[in-house]
């Protein structure tokens, strides 16, 4: 496993206080301003994690932003044992910084059950090969990046993207809110079923809120909209190994109010849908 790929287990990791009490690093996730919104659902999901059954999987969270987090500290997660059931588990996860809640998360575990088999069909796009990473395309682009963000802007991260059909990030044009992207990192390789989903929280709140922006020919780089994560939900609906490709299927039904609302679904390369993702996020205008 190579450095960046054990930097975001690590990052993941949270340490046991007490009993229901966690630590997790505040530094080291996407961004550097403040703590990136998949690493406090990760984070929570994972403390949540260390106090259920190991026979029983996150088959759905649903979680708040309420708070920007401040990576220069690390978060505390505070556990409530909602209820132990027969077949499901709840939990409710409180994120504290400075004595204050930043995030909120409650989430349900499942038993494993036999039932009915239905779900709809991965959507027919080009497959990874041949995408430039995302990495690639800010080689392409730094130039027009201002030269104290440049070593940032170039940081290699852990988590592998190919977008397709990508906005310019500068100078954007109106587009389609449909949005698809290709996702893997080398950190899932071997790891649990209960990592893979931590891993996949991580890896969920990557742009999907730019589905929001696509049709008013915004992105985070041309400053015209103050954006922000509001909340957050996903169901997990079969296994998955997210160190081999995942495609994720993202639209953007509605924007108004200053806010919009985005969903996902998240398909194995062979076409079975893992899991499902929906978000409202703050799309405020910067007033010039």
């Amino acid at each position: 496993m190579n450095d960046i790929a054990q930097q975001l287990l690590t990052l993941l990791d949270v340490e046991r206080l007490e009993v229901d009490l966690f630590r997790g690093l505040g530094s080291g996730g996407e961004t550097t301003t403040r703590i990136f919104g998949g690493q406090v659902i990760a984070q929570s999901l994972a403390a949540a994690y260390r106090t259920v059954p190991e026979d029983r999987l996150c088959h759905s969270l649903h979680a708040y932003f309420i708070r920007p987090g401040d990576p220069s500290i690390p978060v505390i997660y505070q556990v409530d044992n909602a209820r132990d059931g027969g077949s499901f588990t709840t939990r409710r996860v409180v994120a504290i910084q400075h004595g204050k809640q930043i995030f909120n998360l409650a989430a349900s575990f499942h038993v494993q059950e036999d039932g009915w088999d239905f779900q709809h069909d991965m959507p027919d796009v080009p497959g990874p090969e041949g995408i430039p990473s995302r990495a690639e395309l800010r080689d392409k682009y730094i130039d027009q990046v201002p030269e104290k963000f440049r070593a940032e802007f170039l940081r290699v991260r852990p988590v592998e993207i190919r977008e397709i059909d990508p906005p310019e990030p500068f100078a954007p044009k109106p587009s389609s809110d449909v949005n698809y992207m290709w996702m893997r990192t080398d950190a899932a390789a071997g790891q649990s079923p209960q990592l893979q989903h931590i891993l996949l929280a991580y890896t969920s709140d990557m742009n999907l809120l730019g589905s929001s922006l696509r049709p008013h020919g915004i992105t985070w780089f041309t400053g015209a909209a103050m954006t922000a994560s509001l909340d957050h939900a996903m169901w997990f609906h079969a296994p998955l190994q997210l160190d081999d490709w995942h495609l994720y299927a993202m639209d953007a039904p509605f924007t108004g109010g200053g806010r919009g609302f985005n969903r996902g679904k998240v398909f194995s390369r062979d076409g079975r849908l893992v899991a499902s993702v929906a978000q409202e996020g703050l799309i405020r205008p910067r007033r010039k």
